[in-house]
């Protein structure tokens, strides 16, 4: 919300520096963005005189001016086509900052002639579009002034970010209203601001003919007509204020809608009424209408839907953005004013499914004062009146705004026992009124209508402590227990934590994703197992979905990189997947692009493969605590992975841990990724807890003693069928004599020359570990037999 420090003291009369009106602000709860003097930019430039026009000897299309800018006559080149002797306009002296494109002037030869400096245009000095020619000032514009003090633009401008429960401070009115209350000043009653005659806009006979029939969407609509307008250009100061927040004049009539809407919080809308056929009916939309709002887009519209409509067609997106068709233009001459109460939901519903933003908007989803129907319409009236002539008609007022008067029951204590501040009641029964609310003597409060959002006793306290200023609350420790604090993580909480330290330890970056998915992006993770949840009303449609898993997220940021011109992308994230038992805490790798980057001594680029996904499952689960020794490789993850170069890791044939590999070329392409990608799935909700050892001292592992005697290896070569696992031959190797071999590995898969088609040879590396002496050739003798022996059992042939 923005507005200029001459615009708020129209409705606060106070002494207050800037510095101080800013602060307060802040203090109460409106943030300030921030401040702007737009005249600060300027200030180099002066109202100026060209005293002669001269052509160009060298260009037809420039002109040598003489012009004076209150230092005497100076030499500027110009090629403006409206430059001429007489003309006021603004001038740039060399060292002065051309706003629009950040040039410093200088003196400088433009075909052999000196220039100093420029005359401006609107454009250049980034006051509006124009461009044709330079500004052009009345005559009696004082020559040397500062141009930003003789245009009024030393005028700051303030940029507040309003909280949503804060819908009376859409207005320049709402937040004088809150700083009066704050102590910055006396807020100036309403009449004061506009000293309009009663009688003036009372009107004459009927009012319009408008209904509605949609008492949810629009309980109340009320409208006047002006018939008889002159539509022109509006009033600088009114053009001044809407340019000084960056909204652009367009007309008197759109103008004043707009001047309303920001200084009171008061959206409007006029229609023209030659465009009109029969009378306005607020309703709900009909299945297949659509209209083409002032934005010029088409909106095709549901039966949820408010709209304004005549006898004919669509007009309004009720709240939201009136129709082209019947917008106001330089040849109106009858109007008919809107002014009408809408359904904040039912607007926010509508805006959502629209994909629709609007001021209007912004202000009726958070809730306009049903009660400002008549002084808004009235206002609204009474500026057509006065800037563009004209009759009123009589007011009509369909259907009731929902005014539903609140009464709380309040104690002053409250404020110190739920606020902590203790603060006087008599004080507290002040800020209370000053911000409109009603008080009894047994503290019955009655909300204002323009605060929908105060509800209970706790939003009370909450006003009280924000106007005195939660800058006086006292910082009050908490009390704590002697001895040592107890640790506060959970273990769900340190195990994030490893795995989170781990996977960024091993080179992969964090990234946070949406919770919230669309359709398109879970559909090609929709299986038995993984059940999402919808929301109700989301945000947008592209965030409705609860993810049933980490990868879709991560695969949407894959691709934003890899568009940007990522070469590598390595990501994990820690989160939680939405299934239909329970939220489950997982971790998500995605590895795309190249793993290994060209180089004359690498040669081509490598790019991921399911091993790598592997690797860092495997990594990642033992930095968990996981049995990574007793995990069983099991096939294909599912239909979102690709089939053969995925896999499952489980400790046992049920309890998942992981899953890893390639993903499905069909998923990549619903993420627009051409691959290959490999990904890791980590269920951490799923690894078994640490068993501890109680030793003397309670739950504690037992000291680590090295063995006494050096480990030894043997290598084996297996004759196996090529459909069998590694792993499966890996396992049992290991578990033939569980005494003496503590580890297998498999380093050697072979297949061509020397081996027969449908098999292939698997070479494994397995450590003995002697005891309390060393092996002799009979005990490795037994051990051989029995790795043999193991082998087997699963098909396998010694190689000799």
């Amino acid at each position: 919300m923005k507005f200029t420090l001459s615009w708020l003291k129209e409705h606060l009369e106070t002494t207050a520096s800037l510095d101080e009106i800013v602060l307060a602000l802040t203090r109460i709860g409106l943030e300030v963005e921030g401040v702007e003097n737009p005249g600060e930019k300027l200030a180099a430039f002066r109202v100026a005189k060209v005293l002669s026009a001269e052509r160009h000897p060298q260009a037809d299309k420039l002109q040598v001016l003489s012009v004076d800018a209150g230092d005497g006559p100076m030499q500027v080149v110009c090629g403006a086509p409206n430059a001429r002797a007489g003309l006021v306009g603004v001038f740039g002296a060399p060292g002065a900052t051309v706003p629009a494109n950040g040039m410093v002037l200088k003196v400088a030869e433009i075909r052999g002639v000196v220039s100093n400096g420029m005359m401006c245009s609107t454009r250049e000095l980034e006051l509006g579009d124009d461009h044709d020619g330079i500004i052009e000032l009345p005559d009696d514009a004082p020559v040397g002034t500062a141009y930003p003090d003789y245009a009024g633009l030393t005028d700051p401008v303030i940029d507040v970010s309003v909280t949503p429960n804060k819908q009376d401070c859409m207005g320049v009115r709402g937040i004088a209203r809150d700083l009066a209350a704050g102590g910055m000043g006396t807020l100036r009653p309403l009449a004061d601001v506009y000293r309009m005659a009663a009688a003036s806009v009372a009107g004459e006979g009927p009012g319009p003919d408008v209904r509605t029939e949609d008492a949810d969407g629009c309980p109340a609509f009320y409208a006047q007509t002006v018939a008889g307008v002159t539509n022109g250009a509006s009033p600088p100061w009114m053009q001044a204020k809407l340019k000084a927040i960056g909204q652009k004049p367009i007309s008197v009539l759109v103008d004043i809608t707009n001047f309303v809407m920001f200084d009171l919080g008061r959206p409007l809308h006029v229609y023209d009424q030659a465009k009109l056929v029969g009378g306005l009916v607020a309703r709900k939309a009909r299945s297949g209408e659509s209209v083409v709002a002032l934005n010029g887009k088409t909106y095709a519209l549901d039966e949820g839907m408010t709209v304004i409509a005549d006898d004919e067609k669509v007009h309004d997106i009720g709240g939201i953005m009136g129709g082209e068709e019947t917008g106001v233009a330089e040849t109106t001459t009858d109007v008919l004013i809107e002014c009408a109460y809408f359904d904040p939901e039912s607007i926010a519903r509508t805006g959502q499914k629209l994909l629709l933003t609007s001021d209007a908007r912004t202000r009726f989803e958070r809730g306009v004062d049903p009660a400002f129907l008549d002084e808004g319409l009235a206002i609204a009236t009474w500026l057509v009146l006065e800037h563009c002539g004209g009759t009123a008609s009589g007011v009509t007022r369909a259907g009731t705004p929902p005014l539903g008067e609140r009464t709380i029951s309040y104690d002053p204590g409250r404020a110190e026992t739920l606020g902590g501040l203790a603060i006087d009641p008599l004080r507290q029964r002040t800020i209370l009124e000053s911000l409109g609310f009603g008080v009894t003597d047994s503290w019955q409060v009655t909300p204002p209508s323009w605060r929908r959002d105060v509800d209970g006793s706790a939003d009370l306290v909450e006003e009280v402590i924000r106007i005195e200023g939660i800058d006086k609350v006292p910082s009050t420790p908490l009390p704590r227990a002697a001895g040592v604090a107890r640790p506060t993580a959970t273990p769900e909480q340190k195990l994030e934590r490893r795995v989170r330290r781990a996977a960024a330890a091993r080179g992969l970056n964090e990234a946070i994703t949406w919770s919230f998915l669309s359709d398109a992006q879970v559909a090609p993770f929709r299986s038995a197992g993984n059940f999402e949840w919808r929301v109700a009303n989301p945000i947008s449609e592209d965030l409705k979905v609860m993810r049933p898993s980490l990868l879709p997220g991560l695969l949407a940021a894959t691709e934003r990189n890899l568009k940007r011109g990522a070469a590598s992308v390595r990501l994990f994230e820690v989160g939680r997947r939405y299934l239909a038992d329970a939220e489950r805490a997982t971790l998500g790798v995605v590895l795309a692009g190249d793993k290994r980057a060209r180089g004359w001594q690498s040669g081509k680029a490598v790019a991921f493969d399911a091993f790598d996904a592997k690797a860092e499952a495997l990594a990642l689960l033992a930095e968990a605590g996981a049995p990574v020794d007793n995990l069983q490789v099991f096939g294909e993850a599912g239909e979102t992975w690709h089939p053969g170069q995925s896999g499952t890791l489980r400790l046992g044939p049920k309890t998942v841990l992981a899953s890893f590999g390639m993903l499905h070329p069909l998923t990549l392409k619903a993420f627009d990724l051409d691959g290959p990608v490999a990904a890791v799935e980590l269920y951490l909700d799923a690894i078994p807890a640490k068993r501890s050892a109680k030793g003397e001292g309670g739950f504690m592992r037992p000291a680590y003693a090295p063995p006494a005697l050096q480990s030894v290896t043997r290598d084996f070569a297996f004759l196996v069928s090529d459909t069998l696992a590694a792993d499966a031959l890996v396992r049992a190797v290991k578990g033939a004599d569980k005494a003496a071999i503590t580890a297998a590995r498999l380093f050697d898969v072979f297949t061509g020359t020397g081996v027969e088609p449908g098999m292939k040879s698997l070479a494994i590396e397995i450590t003995l570990q002697p005891g309390d002496k060393s092996f002799t050739d009979a005990d490795l003798k037994i051990i051989t037999d029995k790795v043999v022996a193991a082998a087997t059992k699963l098909g396998a042939m010694l190689r000799g």
